[in-house]
């Protein structure tokens, strides 16, 4: 697998888009959308790894999701259990911390509860840091971090490092490369405050099918793209 000159640490974002629309073209109910999903994220991590990513996020649930039916809401927290429970060990094998970002108070508690244990078990790992989004709105972030300072009684003009230090995860590097599937061309309410200066990739493959080579192609455009930052070189 291809190792790309990419800086470090070099964050890629992605927006898993098109499980519902990879099970209806089968005639399979989409919650077997959402499980090939699952192993496509399983062989994303890996290959991830292998190219020089230090951290991979994913937007996996977001706050405007609830608005989905009870049914399938019900099935994405079952398949979030038995993900957690399964995989853990595994994720500590291969040195990959995990992580989450997003507002815990009004999940499941017994999948808060997974989350913690989650983040603790994979705490000390020193390979690629994998950010799972869950119950993640990037409005809701600014919002929370707006209103932690207000309750602090700042009085003076905020500065972006204050808000900066009040994100969900504040030690995070920026995204420099969010990556979406299925053909939709919009961020979606992901990672809004930190996405200034990502580089934006779009793909028709739908996120089941998508695999190392989609992830290599990617990578592969974004090191060819001239990252000026406002500036002029």
């Amino acid at each position: 697998m291809k190792a790309f000159p990419v800086p470090s640490p070099f964050h890629v974002a992605l927006i898993m888009d098109g499980n519902g629309r990879w099970a209806k073209k089968r005639f399979l109910p989409r919650l077997l959308g959402h499980r090939a999903g699952v192993k496509a994220l399983e062989r994303t991590v890996r290959a991830a790894g292998n190219m020089g990513v230090t951290h991979l996020s994913v937007y996996a649930f977001s706050t405007e999701n609830w608005k989905r039916p009870e049914m399938e809401i019900k099935g994405l927290m079952s398949l979030f259990r038995f993900s957690l429970r399964r995989k853990v060990d595994e994720i500590k094998r291969e040195n990959v911390r995990l992580r989450f970002a997003g507002k815990r108070d009004n999940l499941p508690p017994d999948v808060a509860d997974l989350m913690d244990w989650a983040e603790k078990e994979t705490g000390m790992n020193t390979g690629l840091t994998l950010v799972a989004c869950l119950n993640y709105g990037g409005r809701q972030e600014i919002l929370d971090g707006v209103n932690e300072l207000i309750a602090e009684g700042r009085s003076r003009s905020l500065t972006e490092e204050d808000l900066d230090r009040k994100m969900y995860l504040p030690d995070l590097p920026p995204p420099d490369l969010i990556i979406r599937t299925s053909g939709e061309q919009r961020l979606s309410n992901f990672w809004l405050w930190q996405c200034v200066y990502s580089e934006l990739y779009f793909t028709d493959v739908l996120w089941p099918d998508f695999g190392p080579g989609d992830l290599e192609k990617a990578i592969g455009q974004f090191t060819g793209r001239e990252r000026r930052y406002g500036a002029v070189k």
